[in-house]
This record gives structure tokens, C-alpha cells and sequence, in this order.
């Protein structure tokens, strides 16, 4: 069995979708994924009204108390994952990533389980200088203008090692498709 670290920040562009993904591969796969979510995630997710579908789906949800609580950098270093996804990611998260700053639960387990190999995965959706579209809470569109500066850090995470980062809710998919192939294999 596949065991993931799911990592959610405060971002709310996509959640929906992601939240969507995490549930219909958890239960097409049998996949073993425990959700540690920042305290902005938690939010995020009642914002959205998903929290409580989370409760439901998952038994492991854990909200960040500081850097290292839960203890969900130890757990990447013992090896009790096989991969870390961070889906989706803050441009906020992204630029403390790209300049070494882990000071966050999700910060600090991204440079924790690099230290440790452990493959990681991040999709920020501002990943694209530019006009996209999200939907809000309600289903309303709000139009935002991803600045250069946060496409700056989304390709400095491209260069460091360890760390992939996923440009679409469908990379998300192709990638844990992956690791429950070669695990059946």
C-alpha cells in the first residue's frame, strides 16, 4: 500500500479539486493517506466547506500546532511515507521553500524530508505569470494576476533537489498513479 503525506496550505484555488482527487484515489486505490494541514488550511477547508468531507474520508487529519507538531517531520525521516504531497501550495510557502526558510509544519517537513529522500511533491497554482480564474466559495469567479515574483520561486523550487513541482491538478494524479504501479509490480 501507497502511503502519502498529504500536505495542505491556505490556498484555495483548486481545493476543491484536489479534495476531490485525494478521495475518488484513496478509495479507487486503497491508498494510505494521512492529511497534515496548516492552521490557514484548516480555515481554507471550512471556507470551502470541506473540512467536514475530509473528517469523513480520512482517519488521519492532523492541523499544525508549530514547526515540528504533529510530528510529521520525523515521520518522513523514519520512513513511514513514500512520497510527500503539498497540494495545492501558498506563493507564501513556495517563497519560504525557495529561500530555505522552514519555520511552518509544512516548511519545515518539505526540508526534513529532503534531508531524508523522501520524493516531494508541491503544485502551487500560481505557477504561470498571469490572469487566471478561481472559484470561491458560492461558485463565483474572482479573477487574480499571478505576480513574477512568485513565478521566480516556483522556479527556484524547479531547480532544488528533491523537490518536483507539478504544474496541474492532473500531474497530482499521474504521480501517485505512478507509485501504485510500481508498487504492484
Amino acid at each position: 500500500m501507497v502511503k502519502i503525506a498529504w500536505g495542505i496550505t491556505g490556498c484555495g484555488d483548486k481545493i476543491e479539486e484536489i479534495v476531490k482527487l485525494m478521495i475518488d484515489l484513496k478509495n479507487k486505490y486503497n491508498l494510505d493517506i494521512d492529511i497534515y494541514a496548516s492552521k490557514s488550511a484548516k480555515v481554507v477547508l471550512k471556507w470551502y466547506k470541506l473540512w467536514n468531507l475530509l473528517i469523513d474520508e480520512f482517519y488521519d487529519i492532523r492541523v499544525e500546532v508549530d514547526a515540528n507538531s504533529p510530528f510529521l517531520p520525523g515521520k518522513l525521516q523514519t520512513g513511514k511515507y513514500d512520497i510527500f504531497i503539498v497540494a495545492p501550495t501558498t506563493a507564501n510557502t513556495v517563497a519560504k521553500v525557495a529561500h530555505c526558510i522552514a519555520d511552518t509544519l509544512i516548511t519545515n517537513s518539505i526540508a526534513q524530508g529532503i534531508k531524508a529522500k523522501v520524493p516531494t511533491y508541491i503544485y502551487p497554482p500560481d505557477n504561470k505569470i498571469g490572469e487566471i480564474e478561481t472559484i470561491i466559495p458560492g461558485g463565483k469567479t474572482l479573477k487574480l494576476y499571478i505576480r513574477k515574483e512568485d513565478v521566480e520561486n516556483v522556479n527556484k523550487l524547479r531547480k532544488m533537489n528533491g523537490i518536483t513541482v507539478l504544474d496541474s491538478v492532473d500531474e497530482i494524479k499521474d504521480v501517485i498513479l505512478k507509485y501504485v504501479k510500481s508498487e504492484k509490480s
